[in-house]
């Protein structure tokens, strides 16, 4: 008899148990699953192509407790079937696999990872060009009905795509608001303009090969192998690592021990652990006897992480400091001479740390969240700082050059995918203002003990909205927060907060970055049509951190009329609900914006006649072509 795994709806399962078992079974756990004997788990949602189905199942999870079992289509997402319970047998006799041609140029991370394709949005075939993708249609092939990719091409002419060819397209991202030439199929021109943009390329593939050679030739500091000390400070850590978290901390620390300035950008997504890798290599700097500068975009942020660090530390000889303004002068005075004397061994703050007269003694290490947040003077200051120390950068959303060079080697990235044990996703709704729905989204997160976000931006008209969500929320505590009120009274708001004293925290934009408060789980976003997409992906960050469900609601006004631009990012932060969505917003908030001069004229001008994605791979072939040849 077949031994077999057993999922019913509304049970519980044990979330580790099931990978090990599946293992077992002979299942191959990927990043996203294509083909039977694949199977992906993130936080609360698991999917699994057994053998003997037509297509994959998505277990839903609240807890330990199974929400739904689903059958869905591989190619478009949608629910195919629901089911009360899955049986899944052994694999036989198949936040050996064929291998597609993608996973074979050795990158870090294919673009599927963070850019889905879209009913009717352009779509790139590499032997045939740019078309329209229209969907998928059953078919016979080899003598069995197989999903297939339709995309139209010129003419009307259609070109059907077997589902093991899906490797083969991508949607096109050209950065361009007008749209590409559609090609005609069969004709030469494609193959022509293929050919172009490899022999123009070259050009840049020697930039990148001549500024990687400099970064090679610089002369950083070797840390030492790790310490007896950093094991235990490690165990210390409260939670289970991930296997990409303990993947990003290998890579950090083979970085800070070799003897090349370390630049390295870790990508992950709020709430996915990319604190305690900076935390570990901090702390990896410190035991070599060097300071770390830690920088951060809010002031609100550079108090969480001074709490968290000193937290951490304190059962070890680590002084750690924050330059803010909730420090007074006195404060800052002698925390800059510390600095300058070496008594303090980690610095946290906001750009006040990129000040010309703030000195190290022996600066090793420089920590950076959210570098896009910085302006452009703090930017130059930081690039003179990647020639002298160690750079490690912090980013959910990576800004789009970054996000460039990263994937063209010149920047080394590490990427934490995998999200926390049973994190599960926000709850995205985009509606109306109304009185109604402010007042049951706050009396539900109420009535389960939590506490909510109300974002109102504009601090002239804050205290009336405040005044108006008070009489909503039915004796709910109402605090009010934005960068105006003075420190002392911002920090104290923002401490009764964190403790619990207030229920709901009317604010601006302020605890947009950073801010991990587990308890709060429902989020209020006043005139959401004012926002950029990546503001409203970081906003919506702020809950879901913990198990329970979160809620978040964008409101626009009543019967207003938005603009084009407003309704794609609502509608986009809509659609990317799920966890892990990081990359696929910083993409499309560079598509609705346009990119602008990018790479330079003639490189932006190859991106939008073939897309961002071939051109990637255009690229990383010729590059790796001429280090083979070097």
């Amino acid at each position: 008899m077949f031994k077999s795994i057993k999922i019913y709806k509304g049970k519980d399962m044990d979330y580790n148990s099931l990978a090990r078992e599946l293992v077992g079974y002979g299942y191959e756990r990927c990043r996203g699953i294509s083909e039977p004997g694949d199977f992906s788990m993130r936080g609360g949602i698991v999917d699994i192509f057994p053998p003997t189905f037509e297509g994959p199942v998505r277990i839903e999870l609240s807890g330990k407790k199974v929400e739904s079992i689903r059958s869905f289509s591989i190619v478009s997402n949608e629910t195919l079937e629901e089911h009360a319970m899955v049986i899944i047998l052994p694999k036989l006799g198949l936040y050996p696999k064929r291998k597609s041609k993608r996973f074979e140029l050795g990158e870090q991370t294919p673009l599927e990872s963070f850019i889905d394709i879209q009913l009717n949005d352009y779509a790139v075939h590499v032997d045939h060009g740019i078309g329209i993708f229209r969907g998928f249609e059953r078919m016979n092939f080899r003598g069995e009905a197989k999903d297939h990719i339709v995309i139209e091409y010129a003419d009307r002419d259609k070109l059907y795509v077997p589902i093991e060819e899906m490797h083969l397209i991508q949607k096109y991202v050209g950065f361009e608001k007008r749209p590409p030439k559609i090609y005609r199929l069969g004709a030469k021109a494609w193959q022509a303009t293929k050919e172009r943009i490899k022999k123009g390329v070259y050009s840049m593939a020697f930039e990148l090969l001549e500024l990687d050679a400099m970064r090679s030739k610089l002369d950083g500091f070797s840390f030492s192998k790790d310490s007896d000390w950093q094991a235990q400070f490690e165990k210390n850590f409260p939670f289970t690592e991930t296997p990409d978290q303990a993947r990003s901390v290998l890579e950090v620390k083979q970085d800070m021990e070799s003897g090349r300035p370390m630049d390295r950008l870790l990508c992950g997504d709020v709430g996915y652990g990319k604190t305690e890798v900076a935390l570990r290599a901090a702390f990896k700097a410190v035991m070599d006897n060097k300071q770390v500068a830690i920088l951060v975009p809010t002031t609100l942020l550079a108090e969480q992480h001074f709490i968290t660090f000193k937290n951490r530390m304190q059962a070890f000889p680590v002084k750690v400091e924050m330059v803010s303004r909730f420090r007074t002068g006195g404060e800052t005075h002698r925390i800059l001479e510390e600095a300058a004397s070496g008594t303090v061994d980690i610095v946290i703050g906001t750009h006040a740390i990129l000040r010309k007269n703030i000195k190290f003694k022996d600066l090793g290490l420089v920590i950076i969240d959210e570098e896009q947040r910085f302006g452009v003077r703090d930017k130059e200051r930081l690039k003179r700082m990647r020639l002298l120390v160690d750079v490690l950068t912090l980013t959910a959303t990576p800004i789009p050059r970054t996000l460039y060079m990263s994937l063209m080697g010149v920047k080394d990235m590490s990427i934490i995918e995998t999200p926390p044990q049973d994190r599960l996703p926000v709850e995205v709704k985009v509606a109306e203002f109304d009185k109604g729905l402010v007042k049951k989204a706050i009396a539900r997160e109420k009535k389960r003990g939590g506490q909510v976000f109300f974002i109102h931006n504009r601090v002239e008209s804050i205290e009336r909205i405040a005044s108006q969500v008070s009489e909503l929320a039915g004796g709910a505590r109402i605090g009010v927060a934005h960068g105006r009120l003075p420190s002392r009274e911002l920090e104290r708001i923002m401490r009764e907060f964190m403790k619990g004293s207030i229920d709901v925290l009317v604010c601006t934009v302020i605890i947009e970055s950073g801010i991990d408060i587990p308890n709060t789980n429902t989020l209020i976003v006043n005139r959401a049509d004012m926002f950029g997409l990546a503001d409203l992906y970081q906003l919506k960050g702020r809950v879901g951190r913990f198990k329970n469900k979160a809620y978040a609601y964008f409101l626009v006004p009543r019967n207003s009329v938005l603009s084009n631009e407003s309704r794609r990012r609502l509608k986009t932060i809509e659609r990317y609900r799920e966890l892990g969505s990081g990359f696929k917003i910083a993409m499309e908030d560079l598509e609705i914006r346009g990119a602008g001069n990018l790479l330079g004229k003639q490189q932006h001008g190859y991106i939008s006649a073939i897309g961002f994605d071939l051109y990637c791979r255009m690229l990383r072939e010729v590059v790796s072509a001429l280090n083979k040849n070097a």
